[in-house]
């Protein structure tokens, strides 16, 4: 980072503080798999067990 007359100029390391990568994708996948189990779940066992 550097000052530059009266503006900060940083680098683009410096700029991107996010976190990147650290397994998002397998996080986010098992999520959505883990919502279409339970809501799957929800509807199909009370359907089951009507007469």
């Amino acid at each position: 980072m550097k000052v530059v007359e009266d503006h900060v100029e940083v680098t683009e390391t410096e700029a991107s503080s996010g976190v990147k990568g650290h397994n998002v994708r397998y996080v986010l996948a098992i999520s959505l798999i883990a919502a279409i189990v339970v809501l799957s779940a929800v509807w199909i066992i009370p359907a089951l067990l009507q007469p």
